[in-house]
């Protein structure tokens, strides 16, 4: 499975940006796959997670994010969607996506639970 991170750039603070990520090599429908970001000196962090359809195709959040951040996948495009709105600086970051077939539901968050990542896209939030 290969994934394909893009969408990033700079961005005003308030702004939206898209992220997708393509993922081909497998099916999207049989995969978790999610969004994390990493800031300079700092951890990679969960942001937002697709579900699989065996986990109900559920979405899940940062607390940070909810109500500002939306995923979602076209399984006919194999492509995972992050829309991010209302934008603040502390949201620059390298943002990554992550996929795995096999993750559970309790470790949808963790990074360690994912195999599968691809390349990062840089978003800047700045004025």
């Amino acid at each position: 499975v290969q994934l394909q991170a893009s969408g990033g750039g700079l961005v005003q603070p308030g702004g939206s940006l898209r992220l997708s990520c393509a993922v081909s090599g497998g099916t999207l429908s049989t995969y978790a796959v999610a969004w994390f970001r990493q800031a300079p000196g700092m951890d990679r962090t969960f942001v937002a997670v697709a579900a699989s359809a065996r986990h109900g195709n559920r979405s899940y959040y940062a607390d940070s994010m909810k109500g500002r951040f939306s995923v979602s996948k076209d399984n006919a495009r194999n492509t995972v969607y992050l829309q991010m709105n209302s934008l603040r600086p502390e949201d620059t970051a390298v943002y990554y996506c992550a996929a795995d077939p096999s993750v559970i539901l309790s470790n949808l968050k963790s990074r360690t639970a994912y195999d599968y990542w691809g390349q990062g896209t840089q978003v800047t939030v700045s004025s």
